[in-house]
């Protein structure tokens, strides 16, 4: 079995917390961390850009991969959102089967 972990920066709490709970009802995450305050340096437009960001960690199954990515960018309020997959297949194994009871299964 395979999972991953999508990470995601928004602007401020009440996005990253709009974006945690619409992955966690749809099933198409088991859980979302979300870490309140981060300071990102990154250039855009050419510029330099200094902001305060919440990070948000996701957790779900590989099958959920398009779907997440693609409701990611349906809620977020940036242009090009940050979205990080990391693949992972290991870890402890009543957790591992906790995430895969806890999102839906697209067997397409």
């Amino acid at each position: 079995m395979s999972y991953i972990l999508a990470l995601t920066t928004t602007s401020g709490m009440e996005t990253a917390k709009k974006i945690a709970k619409t992955l966690v009802d749809e099933r198409l995450a088991a859980c979302v961390n979300i870490i309140p305050y981060v300071k990102s340096f990154y250039v855009w437009e050419g510029k330099t850009t200094e902001d305060d960001e919440c990070l948000l960690i996701i957790k779900t199954h590989i099958k959920e991969k398009e779907n997440l990515i693609r409701r990611i960018r349906e809620l977020h309020p940036y242009t090009v959102p940050e979205i990080i997959i990391i693949n992972f297949n290991d870890g402890l194994p009543e957790y591992l089967k906790w995430i895969s009871e806890s999102v839906k299964r697209n067997e397409n």
